[in-house]
């Protein structure tokens, strides 16, 4: 490496959050973040980190995709049997982050996880490409395989299997919902001193405050 990483800084520029910017509902607020983050990040803008917990109390992250915004919280699909399939059969608590480099935004998210029902799933499977479906069959995430070949072999013998017909959700393959405890706004400014709003979930109802920087 020959630049000096220590030395990489980047003094952040944003609108102001204030408390008067706040929704009552944290997710009225998120969605209109999020549109904002589709529009300046482009096909980005619902990346987002998840961070799980295995059954020793390892922690685990990874970018996943955020395809679904509810009443109850926000929803993400991946095969059940990979490792955060896994994670979260165990221990059923996530944590996401969005960041939006754009807006110097970023968005922690806190709260239990819970499968969405196999209506929403099959619902969600349908409307993906021919290709996408045909991946959730082929992929068996998370473990060990020879190489590429067998990638490969394996899409070849389930596009013949699929050919002419519509392909089915593979039961192993569905939605989780991470319903949000807390819910956290952070808008970059100037000389570090950003801008938090943090939202807890507290006997039912939303409070929010503010945070030091």
């Amino acid at each position: 490496m020959t630049r000096n990483i220590a030395d990489i800084r980047r003094d952040y520029e944003g609108g102001q959050l204030d408390e008067a910017q706040a929704t009552e509902n944290p997710m009225e607020l998120f969605e209109e973040w999020l549109a904002l983050a589709l529009e300046s990040e482009g096909d980005d803008g619902n990346a987002m980190t998840l961070a799980t917990v295995d059954s020793q109390g390892l922690p685990h992250a990874r970018i996943v995709l955020l395809k679904d915004i509810d009443d109850q919280g926000l929803v993400f699909y991946t095969n059940y049997h990979s490792h955060k399939g896994s994670e979260l059969t165990n221990v059923p608590n996530a944590a996401l982050v969005f960041w939006w480099p754009s807006l110097a935004r970023q968005v922690r998210v806190e709260g239990s996880v819970e499968q969405v029902s196999a209506e929403e799933s099959d619902a969600y499977f349908a409307s993906r490409p021919r290709a996408s479906q045909l991946g959730a069959w082929v992929a068996t995430q998370s473990v060990v395989i020879p190489g590429r070949t067998w990638i490969e072999e394996r899409q070849s013998r389930f596009e013949q299997a699929y050919e002419g017909q519509e392909i089915p959700r593979p039961v192993h393959w569905g939605g989780y919902r991470v319903v949000p405890t807390m819910i956290e706004f952070w808008q970059g400014q100037p000389s570090r001193l950003h801008d938090r709003i943090r939202y807890e979930a507290r006997d039912g109802q939303w409070q929010h405050f503010r945070m030091a920087p």
